[in-house]
């Protein structure tokens, strides 16, 4: 399968636009979607309810896991950035506290937007696969990070595994494509989804990556349901 990484990233952000306001309607059939973003959000490993945490959601979408950060750490500062327009709308148009504010982008240009570090964890649910360079990508989080912060990175992972393979095949074109299709007339990014894991790493080189970037004691948590050996936490530490 080809698959051109820097063609794809550029028009990722308006395919997201396209389908943003019917994004949590077609997660929302998937079960253990949120769950497990919550799963990833605790694996930050944080002490309480993140009082006196500044938190970054970067590719937080229509802020399902920016929800699941809120929810397992009240109290912390949230900033939550994504590259699609639409998205981010009906990320905002939600009910948030006064302690999560939202940024409108690319994961390349966040110090052209305001958002600096440090940060005491950052969450990037579903997005280094979508990103043109993965490794300029784990690099600029991991300078975003102060000493000793953890980054959890939640992502489709099925290269090493070819079972997983054929699941992650089956499903999409058993369910995720024709329901997206059904649903918004055009199943055009679900085709994406499916390729663009495919096409990605495996757990292995993941990892692989976060330890070239230098985040230290680099671990692999999986998830349970049809979602086991697809999709994982990845968490990792910039050094003190």
């Amino acid at each position: 399968m080809t698959f051109d990484r820097v063609r794809e990233a550029a028009v990722v952000p308006s395919a997201f636009d396209q389908d943003a306001s019917s994004y949590d309607r077609l997660v929302g059939a998937n079960p253990g979607y949120f769950d497990h973003l919550r799963r990833s959000a605790a694996r930050l490993g944080l002490p309480g309810r993140g009082a006196g945490l500044r938190l970054l959601d970067v590719g937080c979408g229509t802020g399902l896991s920016t929800a699941a950060l809120l929810e397992t750490y009240p109290e912390a500062e949230i900033v939550a950035v994504d590259a699609s327009a639409e998205m981010l709308a009906q990320a905002r148009a939600k009910i948030w506290p006064a302690n999560v504010r939202f940024v409108h982008s690319r994961a390349e240009e966040l110090a052209a937007h305001g958002v600096a570090g440090p940060f005491d964890g950052i969450l990037a649910a579903y997005l280094l696969r979508n990103l043109p360079d993965v490794d300029a990508g784990v690099a600029d989080l991991r300078d975003l990070l102060a000493p000793g912060a953890p980054l959890a990175v939640h992502e489709y992972s099925v290269a090493d595994s070819g079972a997983a393979k054929a699941v992650w095949t089956a499903v999409c074109w058993a369910i995720v494509i024709p329901l997206g299709w059904r649903v918004t007339g055009d199943a055009s990014l679900y085709r994406y989804l499916w390729r663009s894991v495919l096409a990605f790493d495996g757990v292995v080189r993941l990892q692989q990556r976060l330890r070239s970037a230098g985040l230290e004691a680099v671990r692999v948590e999986p998830m349970d349901g049809w979602q086991r050996g697809i999709v994982h936490t990845l968490v990792g530490l910039r050094p003190m």
